[in-house]
Formats: structure tokens, C-alpha cells, sequence
């Protein structure tokens, strides 16, 4: 069990990826039944690798999709450049800094003034 390429999925036809997915869906299933017994799996990493493949398949899926819905002359995020974030300045808190302070004085040293 290799890992899919995200440059080979994409070269599938929608069709071809459904069947991919679902095959790789129950070949997850089928390992997850024999690790679940108990049996040793005759590859330690298939699982993940099946994981991955399966998650690679449905994004891909998910890109298609929503390349679909985009207007056409919209371009995407990707490569675009995003404005630095500015810090805002906080105005001076002088007077709370004071009333603070005095709400600090518990109340038993309260009392003895």
C-alpha cells in the first residue's frame, strides 16, 4: 500500500476517484476487523496509510467541488498576499489603574482604618 500522490488523484476522473474511495474504505474496514481481533497486521503502518489516502481523496473531492461553485471570474486565496496585521494602541487607563488599586485592599485591612 503506497501513498496516492495528490498529482495522481487529481489526473483521475471523478468517477474513477468515487471508486478509489470506496475501495479504500473497505480495505480500512477489513483492517480495522483484523486489528480489532486481536491479529497481527501484516503491515504496521496500512492503516495510517489508508487514513491518509482516504483523506487525500475526499479534499481533492472537496477542491473539485468548490472550483465548481466559484464564479468564473473569481480567482482563490491561494498565492494572493494578505495586508499585515496592525496592532491597535490602547488609550492611557490612568483613573482605572488608581480605583484598581484601592479595590486591591481586602476587607479585614478595610475594617482596621
Amino acid at each position: 500500500m503506497s501513498l496516492l500522490r495528490a498529482k495522481e488523484i487529481r489526473a483521475m476522473r471523478p468517477d474513477d476517484r468515487r471508486i478509489k474511495l470506496k475501495e479504500l474504505n473497505d480495505e480500512l474496514m477489513h483492517e480495522r476487523g483484523v486489528a480489532a481481533m486481536g491479529g497481527a497486521p501484516a503491515s504496521p503502518g496500512k492503516i495510517r496509510a489508508l487514513r491518509k489516502n482516504i483523506a487525500r481523496i475526499m479534499t481533492i473531492d472537496r477542491e473539485f467541488e468548490l472550483a465548481e461553485k466559484r464564479p468564473a471570474g473569481a480567482s482563490g486565496d491561494r498565492g494572493e498576499m494578505k495586508a499585515p496585521r496592525t496592532t491597535k494602541s490602547r488609550p492611557p487607563v490612568e483613573e482605572a489603574e488608581e480605583e484598581e488599586a484601592d479595590s486591591s485592599v481586602g476587607y479585614d485591612q478595610e475594617e482596621k482604618k
